[in-house]
């Protein structure tokens, strides 16, 4: 199974953007050997050189002098956003789409503090993010004089430990000199490790001159070498795993397997649900019953990039013993108990695929339950879960990209069959609400610089409140998402766990057919539009009209839901939540 859909794409370094040559080769036409260029400039190449088009942030004092060069910048883009917390959500949702880095660009103190929670989710998730901050000057960095967004206590390193928590690695530049180095050491990390990273560029190196001459050289984004025998000892014994199998092995790694293959969750749309040989998403035990049973009657399960946790397994409900499991990391290959270091799923997959050609055809004759959708018909016209996600699954198409937020929609996505190169866009281990308002801004620039489909997203009426704010951004770069609003009158994961009529789980209720247009949509821009659903019916004759699908500027639809209504597998497994964490 796939588990880890961010994992799992770095097993395709050909997707990379680094590996644009043209791009490159743009990036450092106006530097010859030799050539002075400034600090800032530097990092703004190695960026461009990465793929990178857009840059999220806040500005602030510290990070002014960048900026202006940021904006000068020919093929880097600023998103001014709201705030800190939402530029760090829009620079996750960015790195997820355009498989590159996110950049979120922030001011000293006051600013990186505030995305902080956006990068340990980001952290958390495995995505590339440059949390990037302008910090006073260096010289300042030693007198430690009293400055404003400072602690007053003379610890001017007290953010940069913070970040530490957060990020992979870190480089706060203290001189010209190993500017270069430091750069490229961090953004080789952020690449290669998948994992957010941390740089300090303090004012008066950003126009500081340096040589460009290392910026001909493209950033190394492989793994470290790994043993050539180790690998091969590793891939025999898989192999000998598969045999033993006789071909009864459940995988989700490549198409070119004839095995059956499943997702998880977090992996869902990391490989084409419309393949013959996929057979859903595999949950645990709130799975469709016909999933359960084929993933844990299975002989093997080849794991790609397993992540077991709460949200990801419903509860730690799989069923599936450790001694029909292999697993392939990151960093490592788990073959039943034993664990092998440094054999890596990305230049392990390869090598495996061509090993395993020759079980095609006992493979092919297992049998694959059908992953479809169905639409139920109800009696009431009130809008279930029930029937609205199945009817809303009528509506994708290939190569959207579809944001769910963490709530019901998190839970609800797993069970719909989503089209022909669609990305789902989620964040179910780290879990921050609000993440998804952010995540949709960077997902819905990125899609429309790789001419990708329409951007959907589905968010509670209680999560919005937390990030609306970037509702506004959206109108003002232009992007055309369309935002399914969940009216249920406040928290209801949060109900289903603890406190159905607690007044702690309600919310004050907004006027959300005016939103776009208290947000900037205002003196007849038409910018945007606004739509209330209140029945089957009427959600039927909106997703039904070509003028709404084709999503030509940002569309809001408030759905009216009961309260008390959830989709199955959140009562489920928020039931178990609630048993784990018995007060």
């Amino acid at each position: 199974m796939l588990h880890n859909s961010h994992i799992a794409k770095m097993v395709a370094p050909e997707d990379f953007p680094l590996n644009n040559h043209a791009r490159f080769q743009r990036a450092i036409f106006n530097f010859k050997d030799g050539h002075d260029i400034t600090v800032g400039d530097y990092l703004l190449t190695r960026l461009e050189q990465l793929g990178v088009t857009h840059m999220f942030g806040v500005p602030g004092d510290y990070n002014l002098g960048f900026l202006d060069l940021v904006e000068d910048h020919p093929a880097i883009e600023w998103v001014g956003n709201c705030n800190e917390l939402n530029a760090s959500y829009a620079a996750d949702g960015y790195a997820r789409v355009n498989n590159t880095v996110g950049v979120v660009l922030t001011t000293f103190g006051v600013g990186e503090l505030s995305a902080i929670n956006g990068i340990a989710g980001a952290f958390s998730e495995m995505v590339p993010v440059l949390n990037l901050v302008g910090v006073p000057s260096t010289v300042q960095q030693i007198s430690k004089p009293l400055l404003h967004h400072t602690l007053g206590d003379g610890r001017f390193d007290a953010y940069n430990l913070a970040a530490q928590q957060f990020t992979y690695s870190q480089a706060f530049l203290r001189n010209k000199e190993h500017a270069p180095d430091e750069i490229d050491r961090v953004l080789t990390d952020c690449i290669t490790k998948a994992r957010p990273v941390y740089l300090a560029l303090p004012t008066d190196l950003v126009s500081a001159k340096i040589s460009s001459r290392r910026l001909r050289i493209p950033l190394n984004r492989n793994p470290p070498a790994e043993d050539p025998r180790l690998q091969s000892s590793v891939l025999d014994l898989v192999v000998k795993h598969f045999q033993e199998a006789e071909g009864d092995a459940v995988v989700l790694v490549d198409a070119r397997l004839a095995s059956p293959f499943f997702s998880t969750p977090m992996g869902k749309t990391a490989i084409d649900e419309n393949l013959e040989r996929y057979g859903g998403v595999y949950f645990g035990s709130i799975s469709r019953p016909e999933i359960k049973e084929k993933v844990e009657s299975a002989k093997l399960v080849l794991s790609v990039g397993p992540l077991k946790t709460d949200l990801n397994t419903a509860n730690f409900s799989y069923n599936i013993p450790v001694e029909r499991t292999i697993e392939l990391h990151f960093d490592h290959t788990k073959i039943q108990y034993a664990v092998f270091p440094g054999v890596g799923m990305k230049n392990f997959i390869p090598k495996l695929t061509e090993r395993l050609k020759s079980f095609h055809a006992a493979a092919s004759m297992l049998s694959v339950p059908k992953f479809f959708n169905f639409v139920p018909h109800e009696k009431t016209e009130i809008i279930t879960h029930d029937f609205f996600w199945p009817r809303v699954g009528e509506f994708f198409r290939p190569k959207d990209i579809i944001v769910t937020e963490t709530s019901s929609p998190n839970f609800a996505i797993p069970d719909i069959p989503l089209p022909e190169g669609s990305i789902l866009v989620s964040q179910l281990l780290w879990g921050s609400i609000g993440w998804s308002v952010g995540s949709l801004l960077g997902a819905s620039l990125a899609a429309r610089k790789k001419g990708l489909g329409r951007c959907i997203l589905f968010i509670g009426d209680g999560s919005i409140q937390l990030s609306v704010q970037e509702l506004s951004t959206m109108l003002r770069v232009g992007v055309t998402p369309i935002i399914f609003l969940l009216n249920n009158s406040g928290y209801t994961v949060e109900r289903y766990i603890r406190g159905m009529t607690r007044k702690y789980n309600h919310i004050f209720s907004w006027k959300w057919t005016s939103l776009l247009t208290v947000l900037g949509d205002s003196q007849g821009k038409e910018l945007s539009k606004s739509y209330t659903v209140q029945t089957k019916d009427e959600l039927a004759s909106l997703l039904d009209d070509p003028a709404f699908a084709r999503a030509d500027k940002v569309q809001l639809v408030e759905v009216i839901m009961d309260k008390l209504d959830a989709p199955k597998s959140l009562r489920l497994m928020t039931g178990a939540i609630a048993k784990l964490n018995a007060y």
